[in-house]
């Protein structure tokens, strides 16, 4: 028997884990924490050793994002979640069974937890009492795609001298943080820039072009929940619109819905590249 083809897996970025921070927000925000369940340690690294001690009794002031990092603030310290290549966080009423891979329950008062899910074991759950700016997973990260620090000055200065293809290093952290694979091949296909383009032969005016191209598909996806390819859901349990809108991810073969030419698709730094011939130039 033929084996059916999966669907491909979108590790969540920045507009699914953004989409998930505000979800979770408003159940966690001023709530008290009446017990931390932890069903598997052995994620990404092993979770951090105590922290159901930590957090019981205490309440969340914040839910905040670093990349693609969440910062869920309590009275005594931050617990650092990252999703990892399938996880979801879900808030849900009562005590429903668990399903296989929910991994972890943060339980909180009025009958309400929020469940992590993860089928690869792939994100993380870590505590820390300092400021988590000065945490290890987030000390060199770059500046967030949303924020002035980003810019098209910003972005040509780091590509200066660089022959790496600028797909890679639009999705290198340290230059800016967040921009998965979806959403840099979209935002090269918005801006006319060849996702193989070496980085040093990046224009002002392109640049200009592609960090107003990040800025814009970032937020359209936010604002819709962003992407479900095939595991990721929201905090309600709902899936992320923007695939709907996906001009040239996943897209190989089909016609440009500019200039109706065959989307193209290759392996760039180990990763799937969609991009228009005609539309986007090196």
């Amino acid at each position: 028997m033929r084996r059916r083809r999966l669907p491909p897996r979108n590790v969540p970025e920045l507009p699914e884990v953004e989409t998930t921070r505000r979800g979770i927000a408003s159940a966690l925000v001023g709530r008290r924490v009446e017990a931390l369940l932890i069903r598997e340690r052995r994620l990404r690294w092993p979770v951090t050793a105590g922290i159901e001690t930590a957090l019981r009794g205490c309440r969340a002031h914040a839910v905040e994002r670093r990349a693609k990092y969440l910062l869920l603030r309590f009275d005594n310290g931050t617990a650092i979640v990252h999703l990892g290549m399938s996880g979801s966080l879900r808030v849900l009423a009562g005590d429903p069974p668990p399903r296989r891979h929910d991994h972890w329950d943060l339980v909180l008062e009025g009958g309400v937890r929020i469940r992590y899910h993860d089928p690869r074991r792939f994100g993380s759950l870590q505590f820390t009492t300092d400021d988590p700016a000065r945490h290890p997973l987030i000390a060199d990260l770059g500046p967030e795609p949303l924020d002035e620090a980003f810019g098209a000055e910003q972005l040509f200065r780091a590509t200066r001298g660089r022959g790496v293809a600028i797909k890679a290093l639009l999705m290198n952290s340290r230059i800016v943080v967040g921009v998965g694979n979806i959403y840099a091949n979209e935002a090269l296909f918005r801006a006319g820039v060849h996702p193989a383009l070496a980085a040093g032969r990046l224009t002002r005016p392109r640049a200009a072009a592609l960090v107003a191209a990040v800025k814009t598909v970032l937020a359209e996806a936010i604002q819709i929940g962003g992407t479900t390819l095939r595991d990721y859901v929201d905090a309600a349990g709902g899936l992320g619109s923007f695939r709907l809108q996906l001009e040239v991810y996943e897209r190989a073969g089909e016609p440009c819905r500019r200039c109706h030419t065959p989307i193209r698709r290759r392996m760039l730094g180990q990763r799937a590249t969609y991009w228009c011939p005609r539309c986007q130039r090196r």
